[in-house]
């Protein structure tokens, strides 16, 4: 049996040797190039492939690779909205997805960021790599002292709910499909409207399906708190960024906190030390003392970098046994 793997980074190295110590029975080859019509060729003889979410998969590649005999596809990822369903169904592809590989890393980064806005301490930090040990005007809010909405309550957003219940915060939360337990809680608030009116501060924590696209826009941030604090860990296209910067701009939103944006293929995971970015608004939003930005990072953890490996090869393999491992995508 053999598997290949695209855009294996150095970083996932040392959970891909491991699990092939576990699998002498399997042949694994690899690149750290991405899955395109042109690199499906990389995959010929094989019988799965084992993919990382950036690149769509469309239609023209989902067939290149089906041409050289490949129809077992293995996110290392949670996010399937990049995958051409009805183009896999149509070629006959057996689809999975790592759903959950840490739901702690990102919840911990996304109230990370939420308690490093409220205490400010990128401005304090720039402060004091310059010498100034002065504490005003930079002074810092309380978690205990906020109303924090959280939308979407799966894995991970049950986890920052925890998370936020250590700090003393009040949390309310919003959910199509809600979770039974929180529901007892009273958590749960009626709608996305009543959660915008009420919270100091709003973490997502949704799929990026074209429901949601821009949920975060200008109409719902109208709804919101004057002053309101905005935290993204999730998915890029759940935010309208030009409604969040007019936001930013006329004090609406206090703060903002992003790990993912709705441009990130080929801006985020690159070195643009001493070069222009492409995009002039993440230059923007850099440079503002109340924006955190990180590169799609909340995800990465050695736990979970090593979760993503072992659990996609595992289905890989599964596939082409004939089986339907637990994590396969029903479609």
């Amino acid at each position: 049996m053999k598997v290949f793997a695209y855009g294996i980074r150095d970083d996932e190295k040392p959970a891909l040797e491991d699990w092939e110590k576990k699998n002498p029975d399997v042949t694994v080859g690899y690149t750290q190039e991405l899955l395109t019509p042109e690199t499906a060729q990389l995959a010929k003889g094989s019988d799965s492939a084992v993919v990382y979410q950036q690149l769509d998969y469309t239609k023209e590649t989902l067939t290149a690779l089906a041409e050289v005999g490949v129809k077992n596809l293995s996110l290392r990822n949670v996010g399937t909205d990049n995958v051409d369903f009805d183009a896999a169904k149509e070629l006959g592809f057996n689809v999975s997805n790592v759903p959950v590989y840490s739901p702690n890393a990102i919840a911990e980064h996304s109230m990370i960021q939420l308690s490093r806005l409220l205490r400010r301490t990128k401005p304090m930090d720039a402060k004091v790599a310059k010498h100034d040990l002065r504490w005003a005007p930079t002074i810092g809010r309380e978690m205990r002292m906020q109303t924090v909405g959280v939308i979407g309550t799966g894995n991970i957003g049950r986890k920052a709910i925890n998370i936020l219940k250590g700090f003393g915060a009040k949390v309310i939360a919003y959910d199509k499909f809600p979770n039974k337990e929180l529901q007892e809680e009273g958590l749960y608030v009626d709608s996305l409207d009543d959660l915008y009116a009420q919270a100091d501060a709003i973490s997502l924590y949704v799929p990026g399906v074209p429901e949601n696209h821009h949920l975060i826009n200008k109409d719902s941030i109208a709804k919101m708190k004057d002053g309101v604090v905005l935290v993204n860990v999730s998915r890029g296209n759940l935010m309208d960024i030009d409604a969040v910067i007019d936001g930013l701009n006329s004090g609406k939103v206090s703060d903002f906190a992003m790990d993912v944006y709705e441009n990130e293929v080929g801006l985020f995971n690159e070195d643009w030390s001493g070069k222009e970015f492409p995009d002039p608004k993440i230059a923007d939003l850099i440079a503002r003392d109340n924006v955190l930005v990180t590169p799609h990072i909340a995800f990465y953890t050695t736990k979970a970098v090593d979760e993503m490996v072992h659990q996609s090869f595992d289905a890989a393999v599964a596939f082409a046994k004939g089986e339907t491992p637990a994590i396969a995508v029903k479609f």
